[in-house]
């Protein structure tokens, strides 16, 4: 036994204290400072109505629970998304944990929304950091950047995504579909069966990006590894970003650790890094970026680590948002045959049977097309939240319940977040959009 544990067992053995009167004593510290907490925060949100919960459910340990009445979990916006705000009468709710996290706005209406993401000046929020960790792991970029360097990263990223990339984006999508179709047997069917098109969608986008985003000749059917035994750069693109949060959380150490995954994943950085530099294109994003902040020069060029921030948020924010929307627009057409009919006849009407598509001549043309993906990401959106703060104490003018005229006055301190509600917006009462696919009404509600 200890010198320091003798020492303190005799500490209460002569002070009279038992070991149980300093379990209950913390215990009574710990229920009042949390008591204390949960007051301070509902006076942050001024009282005002919403969920009153356990944990922040953006956070540990609400992320790893599943959603239940007592814990909303990370996916209660989309569970919970027919009767949340109809329980509060409100449009815009409050979050307030008693226990772990910080208290929280919740806001599927549209002016709220506006008040806290508009880019004009003098608003008083800012993108948190701490919400685009996920998308800083390889540096700043345009999605994470706010305020001036916002502006100073959209000063070098518009000029690079310009006719020349749209007219690559729309050779190469056609290209790859041909291939596609040939590589899977479909060349001289009327009918297949496909048990999961998100395999399919995932591989597409992952092709395009990799060839118009960074120059890579890519092809449907290559395989895995080269003919020496290494990795394909197209399967370390693949295994960069199915994996890439690995990179982001998991300590340098597990990483390093030789297991399967990690070693490929340590594999796939170092292949796609190698080749990056011997891409060929002339005219592919990377190319035209760094060209652009070639031509910017002064105080407003990107650093190497933001050129890179910013090619790979290409992949890491293009590849899943659109392999997922097109999968949805798919999913939604096979489920509604009357408008999947009403879309293919506009297409043989512009384009016809005998020729492909052109970009300049037919993309303005194709408007039903185009409507019948802005509804599927209305249904389901690419990001279903956004995040801001209160960078100083201000206010938000939050409009009163359907039927009574004009706004409440809601203070917001420093430091409180605002969660825009995406999945919540497309059932906001102001868009008047049934919950089902409907491009018509899409496009009479200025849509397109």
């Amino acid at each position: 036994m200890s010198s320091t544990y003798v020492k303190a067992l005799q500490f209460f053995q002569n002070s009279h204290i038992s070991i149980s009167n300093v379990v209950v004593t913390l215990s009574l510290v710990f229920v009042v400072s949390k008591l204390l907490k949960y007051r301070r925060d509902l006076q942050a949100v001024s009282h005002y109505p919403g969920f009153r919960v356990p944990f922040y459910p953006l956070g540990l340990p609400a992320v790893l629970l599943p959603t239940t009445w007592w814990n909303p979990g990370y996916y209660f916006l989309w569970r919970w998304r027919d009767n949340m705000y109809k329980r509060f009468g409100s449009e815009t709710i409050s979050l307030v944990p008693f226990l772990i996290g910080p208290p929280t706005f919740y806001t599927s209406n549209l002016d709220v929304a506006r008040q806290v993401a508009s880019s004009s000046g003098g608003r008083s929020f800012y993108k948190p950091e701490t919400a685009s960790r996920s998308i800083l792991l390889w540096g700043m970029n345009l999605v994470a950047a706010d305020g001036d360097v916002w502006r100073k990263h959209r000063r070098i990223m518009g000029p690079a995504f310009n006719n020349k990339l749209y007219e690559l984006v729309w050779s190469e999508t056609m290209k790859t579909y041909r291939e596609m179709v040939s590589a899977e047997g479909w060349t001289d069917k009327n009918e297949i069966g496909v048990p999961a098109v998100q395999a399919l969608t995932f591989k597409l986008a992952l092709l395009i990006i990799g060839k118009c985003g960074f120059g890579f000749s890519f092809d449907w059917t290559e395989p895995a590894k080269t003919s020496d035994g290494k990795m394909s750069i197209q399967e370390a693109l693949r295994i960069v970003a199915d994996t890439h949060m690995i990179a982001l959380f998991v300590p340098k150490w597990i990483q390093n650790l030789p297991f399967k995954k990690l070693r490929e994943s340590r594999e796939a950085q170092k292949e796609l890094m190698a080749g990056s530099d011997g891409a060929r294109r002339d005219n592919d994003a990377f190319t035209m970026l760094v060209q652009a902040n070639e031509d910017e020069g002064g105080k407003f060029k990107l650093d190497d680590q933001e050129l890179i921030g910013n090619v790979y948020i290409m992949l890491f924010a293009g590849h899943e948002t659109t392999a997922h929307s097109i999968a949805a627009t798919l999913g939604f057409l096979s489920l509604n045959p009357d408008i999947q009919e009403e879309t293919y006849k506009h297409i043989i009407s512009t384009v016809g049977h005998d020729r492909d598509p052109v970009r300049i001549r037919d993309y303005a043309k194709l408007d039903k097309v185009l409507a019948v993906f802005f509804e599927a990401l209305r249904m389901f959106p690419s990001g279903h939240i956004l995040i801001r703060e209160a960078f100083e104490d201000t206010m938000l003018q939050i409009p009163n319940p359907p039927g009574e005229e004009g706004t409440t006055t809601i203070p917001v301190p420093k430091g409180v977040q605002v969660i825009v509600d995406m999945v919540g917006i497309r059932e906001s009462d102001l868009l008047m959009i049934p919950d089902r696919i409907q491009p018509p009404v899409f496009r009479q509600a200025g849509g397109i």
